[in-house]
């Protein structure tokens, strides 16, 4: 599997059967170098969540690309209105696709969908995601604050964690290191930090503080293999 990072918390993942994004901010987003004619072939697009620094350009990326797109029921309601294919699930669902399997986590945050007009849609809880793909997992976990969930992931033998550090609207540095001990996986990879003043930290704190867990700061357009 290939994980190659876009900014902010936007991931590109890549295998044998799937080409998917994950939270598509691309347009407007200060950290990523794409543009969003540059992604093409896009299988899926899974949704943490319907802040417009997740949902991003999910609706022209999923029409342009015919993208099954994954997300919370509420959300998934609010983009069939936009005659996209979606699959719905919530909370502690599991589903096989045809490329592996998908779980939907926990994640403490909100998941309004803020409209032109200033007035805001339920878009239902948000969300994290362990994907598995090729015999490897990898976990997203959207806008979160620190959960005594987190310590279940454990049991999911994680590849790659993908957790927020900015603080602020999510977990800060100190909880994010303690996420990690909490999940225990192979390799974690800070996200949803200096994209806006509000959500700017030292990065290198982060890494230091973690122990015994391989950290991987990414750049836009870097990629991981797993």
């Amino acid at each position: 599997m290939k994980i190659t990072y876009l900014g902010h918390s936007a991931f590109l993942l890549e295998g044998d059967k799937i080409k998917a994004l994950i939270d598509p901010f691309i347009s407007g987003n200060p950290k990523c170098t794409v543009k969003v004619e540059d992604l093409k072939d896009i299988t899926h697009i899974f949704l943490t969540h319907g802040h417009g620094d997740h949902l991003g350009d999910t609706v022209a990326l999923a029409k342009a690309n015919n993208s099954l797109i994954v997300c919370p029921y509420e959300l998934g309601l609010y983009l069939a209105k936009e005659g996209l294919s979606v699959h719905t699930m919530h909370i502690g669902g599991r589903f096989g696709f045809d490329f592996g399997t998908v779980k939907m986590t926990p994640a403490l945050h909100g998941g309004g969908i803020e409209q032109p007009d200033g007035t805001v849609i339920n878009g239902g809880t948000a969300c994290g995601y362990v994907i598995g793909v090729d015999g490897k997992k990898v976990y997203h976990a959207g806008d979160t604050g620190l959960t005594m969930d987190m310590k279940l992931l454990e049991y999911e033998n994680i590849d790659v964690a993908l957790l927020p550090i900015g603080g602020n609207f999510t977990m800060d540095i100190q909880d994010a290191i303690r996420a990690v001990d909490f999940i225990k996986p192979k390799t974690v990879v800070p996200m949803h930090y200096d994209t806006f003043p509000v959500i700017e930290v030292e990065v290198k704190e982060f890494k230091s503080g973690v122990k015994d867990v391989q950290v991987k700061v990414m750049n836009s357009e870097d990629m991981l293999e797993i």
